[in-house]
């Protein structure tokens, strides 16, 4: 038998407490390996994060994001809301896809309806877009992206609603809808939101990352605050959108939507 002060026991203790620590560092040193060979598809956004703060913070939140390979994660992405000015991103592409308009170069006037309703949100252009395409072309639209919850509202169009899964998923897929023909142009519009929109996501520098957004708000009020986005690097796609209802003011929900893009893309993927 060894005594606790046997020189013995002693060795035999250090000798143990030395390979656990060997073995330790080389757990360690496994999981490292695995992280950083970890492929860019597993990333996963920071969800309890994001829950975390949403819930110190007036309104209610949904979130969905997308990751590289159209893995979703979220919260409370089912949750239908009036999506305000970002249905405007689905008037683009509505348009851009009608028999008059998908196989021929646009003209000014097109562009002239197109450019101030997604750079600045102009809502008188909006509404003769929305007159034009219809009900039935938006349909068309939401069937064939799966937008199973789109629910299209002709006066006052911004009280159209979808769900934060449906919109991220759109925009997710985004290049799918719209003809190649008009795709450049498209994403022009939606990396050019004006300087005074640019608030929640657009605040955010991701290196190398490029962005293309649109926000909804709720004529200042913080009734209605929404941001839907897409991000590209490389061969990577991710797809987020965040959406806030019944917030005191406008500028606090600007602040909290900055807040949840920040913890959602706090570690973006990187390119294999």
């Amino acid at each position: 038998m060894l005594r606790l002060n046997d020189p013995a026991f002693r060795r035999t203790i250090g000798h143990g407490m030395r390979s656990s620590s060997a073995v330790l560092v080389s757990v360690l040193a496994a999981l490292l390996i695995l992280v950083a060979a970890a492929p860019a598809w597993a990333w996963p956004p920071d969800v309890g994060a994001a829950k975390a703060y949403a819930a110190t913070r007036q309104g209610e939140v949904s979130f969905t994001v997308i990751g590289p390979k159209g893995n979703a994660y979220g919260w409370r992405g089912d949750r239908a809301v009036p999506l305000a000015s970002t249905v405007k991103v689905m008037f683009m592409v509505a348009y851009l896809r009608m028999a008059s308009v998908r196989d021929r170069d646009l003209h000014p006037s097109d562009r002239a309806l197109l450019a101030p309703m997604i750079e600045r949100s102009d809502n008188t252009a909006a509404t003769r877009v929305s007159e034009i395409v219809g009900g039935r072309r938006l349909y068309a639209l939401a069937r064939v992206a799966g937008m199973h919850h789109f629910h299209f509202i002709p006066h006052p169009w911004g009280l159209s609603s979808d769900t934060s899964g449906e919109e991220a998923r759109f925009m997710f897929h985004l290049d799918r809808y719209i003809p190649p023909r008009h795709d450049a142009y498209a994403r022009y519009l939606l990396a050019h939101i004006t300087p005074s929109q640019r608030w929640g996501i657009g605040r955010l520098h991701h290196d190398k990352w490029r962005l293309f957004f649109k926000g909804g708000w709720g004529s200042g009020t913080g009734a209605v605050e929404h941001q839907i986005a897409f991000m590209e690097r490389g061969n990577l796609r991710i797809a987020a959108a965040v959406m806030i209802t019944n917030s005191p003011s406008h500028p606090y929900a600007e602040l909290t939507l900055e807040g949840m893009f920040r913890r959602l893309l706090y570690h973006l993927p990187k390119p294999s």
